[in-house]
């Protein structure tokens, strides 16, 4: 895929790799995909040769930085992030262009000094681990830079290398030259998978890489394309990061490796610019997992335990060291006017100068030890947390120009580097032991005794088959014998006991004769007795029984005896209480009929006092009342507060719940003037938790749905408009069917002072944030909207301040990123109304209006609504001509940071 400024290619080359996962000391989420792998190269112009940039496989990501990671039994050791700069010599273009000028640096290798010109007269001096002039061939480079920290992997830790540098300085070429054409121009990348391959043993090591590269903050795999959204997700008890679904590919030699770096390069993003014929447009970061048997440990181990069984050293498991190097190419900063980036490759600039002034950000926090490290800035800062301040080994090669022109740029990489030296990072060496080997092993040996064991016990079953079968001949021979000696005596005996029994049988017969009187006799004597046993058994249980029964009749006379007397005295306390409650039902009645009368009077008088008010003649309290009045307190000397003070009496004399009950009489005068002096007595907030309380509020929603009189629905609805300022009242008020109500009464009434009783007490409960879906679900928005066919200016004022509280807590709830959806007030089709009364000749209809058109505005997603519908023009409007400053201003920022207004007015050519 290819978009804008950067190019997109892919080669020809097909190979087949078998990706493999391998353990290390954090959680790893790994998936291995088949990659088709594809070849690119990548020329290099700041030193007018071109460099092949390649990285690996990736798989997971390093520790974290501004903390180390956490490794068992191994004790942290100190270790500064060593900084080399690198200067490019001159290419064509500064040859001509700059010939008649001195180079902005002077490197001084000996003293590991660098100069830098300010003037003709005035330089600074910098001093760093290494400084390696433009004559430096690659294999110094990777000696002073990369080697140790390749050697530290190869011990058991982990170790980044980084470049950083201006466009076209030559981070790639230093990096990623494979010396396909010259092998002494082989980069860091190629020589460090060499030293690693000559030193592992393919046999009992492991060696895996994962090549991925960061564009435009999406995390994508170079080896698998289709996967361009790779997740990073952070394990919040050890803060180690993990990357689901990046591919990781084992090495097995380097021709194999090299396949690997052609097909990641040619996924890469380039462009041309004026700095770079193919700049890159994205952070290439290749992994190196290396995963090794320490060898000799066990041999000691033996030594200290001569006496150690062969089956003990079997069980012993392998100690494994794992070390991950990690080699990040980062793409060049550069100044926009100076590279001449325009269209999409003006935005990757962007994304890129941003990535890097993240890890600028973080890398000055470490430096002044700063207890905050803005590492979630930045994709690019999350991955590299273990190699800055982190657990690793890490090696900062920074490139720089010669150029007088790019002064400012070398100027800013030069300190980059200067505040990367003072980084201290914690280096743990990463060991455990391979219990996964020892099982394997342990798996061949059980197989073996399992088969050596079969073989023993098929020979034992053999033998023990064999002795079985000679024991049972021997058996069968004895029992023939035995059985046929058994036979003969047996006749013999049968012989001799047929005789014996005829004797005896005999003798039996005679003796039964004699004894046969005898027994007939006791026969009959023990059948006696028994018969008489039974007859004594069941009269005793009889006379139980009978016993049983007679106490179980007297207990239970004297309970019924005991219930009777407690019975008597309940029915003398009931009757008591019988008289006292319709003493009390009569006293009561009496008290219901002289309040009806005097509520009746009080509610002539206070419309008369309110109709001489609305004329301009002088008020009173009406002498009818002065009785009423007199009990409470002094006659009223303010003429304007006689009606408040006579209600506010009637309430401390008679009582709320009183005058509540009179809201469910029959009589239809009484329940108007009971709700004319219920929502009198709203009117003041002290009194609203009183009435609510009281089931005030309960009963003036009943009478919206019961009542058909208009001037109940009308005052009831001024009284509900009133509780509903409170947001308590305003919960009560939707759980009670209240909107639903109000709808009903808005449909059905015709009087516009109704309409504006109902559209006020909408509009207080379209101010709630948690009641925004529920009222619109129940049909709150249309009631609203169907009130305006009334057209007069009150009504229409509540329907504006009701669509202005909906579309504030809409805006409110979009910019604390609880709703993602467009509004629900364009949804219900509000906003044909919105734009027609935006420019309303009434003030209060269109300061409200003007306020829901920027609320609705904030909201990104209902920017495509409001251009389609013609909101557009009128918010330009607003942020014109609107006489309030305060909605001027919103108008004019919500249309400035909204993208989707600002490439509408573009479009339209409306310069703004």
């Amino acid at each position: 895929m290819a978009s804008g400024g950067g190019n997109y290619r892919n080669g020809t080359h097909r190979n087949s790799l078998k990706g493999t996962t391998t353990a290390t000391d954090r959680p790893l989420s790994v998936n291995s995909n088949p990659s088709k792998p594809a070849l690119k190269n990548k020329s290099l112009s700041s030193a007018g040769a071109s460099a092949s940039a390649s990285s690996g496989l990736r798989k997971s990501s390093p520790g974290s930085l501004g903390g180390g990671g956490t490794t068992k039994d191994d004790a942290a050791v100190p270790g500064r992030v060593r900084v080399a700069v690198r200067l490019r010599p001159r290419n064509a273009e500064e040859l001509v262009a700059d010939a008649d000028f001195a180079d902005c640096v002077e490197l001084q290798p000996e003293f590991k000094r660098l100069k830098l010109r300010k003037n003709n007269w005035d330089t600074d001096t910098y001093e760093f681990d290494e400084v390696l002039t433009e004559f430096a061939s690659q294999k110094r480079v990777y000696e002073v830079v990369a080697k140790p920290v390749v050697e530290s992997v190869l011990d058991g830790y982990n170790g980044t290398v980084m470049a950083y540098g201006q466009t076209g300085t030559g981070k790639t070429y230093t990096l990623g030259r494979l010396g396909e054409e010259d092998t002494a121009d082989r980069g860091i990348i190629v020589r460090a998978m060499e030293d690693i391959l000559a030193d592992v043993s393919l046999e009992t090591d492991s060696v895996s890489v994962s090549y991925l590269q960061l564009y435009m903050e999406s995390l994508q795999d170079l080896l698998d394309p289709t996967n361009d959204n790779i997740s990073i997700v952070e394990d919040p008890k050890s803060g180690d990061i993990s990357l689901p679904g990046a591919t990781l590919v084992e090495i097995r030699d380097q021709r194999s490796f090299l396949e690997l770096l052609r097909l990641g390069e040619a996924h890469r993003y380039a462009a041309n610019t004026r700095l770079n014929t193919e700049s890159s447009r994205s952070h290439a970061l290749l992994m190196v997992h290396v995963k090794r048997s320490v060898k000799g440990r066990d041999l000691a181990h033996s030594i200290q335990n001569g006496n150690t069984t062969n089956l003990a050293k079997s069980l012993r498991p392998t100690l494994v060291r794992k070390g991950k190097l990690v080699v990040v190419d980062l793409a060049g900063s550069e100044r926009i006017d100076k590279s001449g980036s325009e269209g999409h490759t003006l935005e990757e600039a962007k994304s890129i100068n941003l990535s890097l002034s993240a890890l600028g950000k973080c890398i000055n926090a470490l430096a002044e030890n700063s207890a905050h490290v803005p590492v979630r800035d930045s994709k690019l800062t999350r991955l590299l947390r273990d190699s800055f301040g982190g657990t690793a080994r890490t090696s900062l090669v920074i490139t720089i120009g010669p150029s007088p022109r790019h002064r400012g740029e070398t100027t800013s990489t030069i300190m980059f580097g200067q505040r990367a030296m003072k980084v201290e990072n914690m280096l743990k060496l990463k060991e455990e032991f391979d219990y996964k080997s020892l099982a394997r092993k342990l798996d061949i040996q059980l197989d073996q005794l399992i088969m050596e064991h079969e073989r023993k016990q098929k020979a034992f079953e053999d033998e023990i088959e064999r002795i079985t079968t000679h024991a049972e001949n021997q058996i069968s021979e004895a029992e023939q014998n035995y059985a046929n000696a058994m036979e003969k005596e047996r006749l013999k005996y049968q012989k001799e006991y047929m005789e014996s029994i005829k004797k005896l049988e005999e003798k039996w017969m005679m003796n039964q004769q004699k004894h046969s009187e005898r027994k007939d006799q006791m026969v009959s004597t023990a059948e006696e007795v028994a018969e008489l046993k039974k007859l004594l058994s069941k009269e005793t249980s009889i006379r139980k029984a009978a016993e049983e029964e007679v106490n179980n009749l007297k207990s239970q006379i004297a309970q019924l005896k005991m219930s009777e007397a407690s019975a008597n005295s309940e029915v003398l306390k009931l009757r008591k209480t019988l008289e006292d409650e319709a003493y009390r039902k009569e006293k009561l009645e009496g008290e219901i009929s002289m309040l009806q009368t005097q509520l009746l009077q009080l509610s002539f008088e206070a419309d008369e006092t309110r109709r001489r008010l609305d004329r301009g003649l002088p008020g009173k309290v009406p002498g009818g009342l002065d009785s009423l009045i007199s009990q409470a307190r002094p006659q009223v000397n303010d003429s304007g507060n006689g009606e408040k003070a006579s209600i506010e009496n009637l309430f401390e004399q008679v009582g709320l719940q009183k005058i509540l009950s009179l809201l469910e009489a029959e009589d239809a005068d009484v329940r108007i003037h009971a709700v004319k002096v219920v929502a009198n007595l709203a009117a003041e907030e002290s009194n609203q938790q009183k009435i609510v309380e009281a089931g005030g509020l309960t009963s003036l929603l009943a009478l919206l749905g019961t009542s058909k009189d208009e001037t109940i629905h009308r005052v009831a609805a001024g009284a509900i408009a009133n509780l509903a300022m409170n947001e308590t009242n305003q919960e009560l008020i939707m759980s009670e069917g209240g909107i639903s109500l109000l709808s009903m009464t808005a449909a059905n009434a015709e009087d516009p002072q109704t309409l504006r009783m109902v559209a006020g007490a909408i509009a207080n409960l379209c101010g709630n944030d948690k009641l925004q879906n529920k009222l619109r679900g129940e049909g709150g928005i249309k009631a609203l909207l169907g009130m305006v066919k009334c057209r007069h200016p009150d009504v229409l004022a509540q329907v504006a301040r009701g669509i202005a509280n909906f579309a504030k807590c809409e805006s409110r709830a979009s910019t604390q990123g609880n709703k993602t959806v467009r509004s629900l007030l364009i949804e219900d089709g509000a906003l044909p109304w919105i734009v027609q009364n935006a420019n309303n000749e009434a003030s209060p209809i269109r300061r409200h209006i003007e306020l829901a058109l920027c609320h609705l505005a904030q909201h990104e997603v209902n920017a495509r609504d409001m251009i389609t519908g013609g909101a557009l023009w009128e918010l330009v409007r607003i942020s014109r001509d609107c006489s309030r400053e305060d909605i001027r201003t919103l108008a004019h920022r919500t249309l400035t940071s909204s993208p989707t207004f600002l490439a509408e007015l573009r479009r339209l050519r409306i310069d703004y």
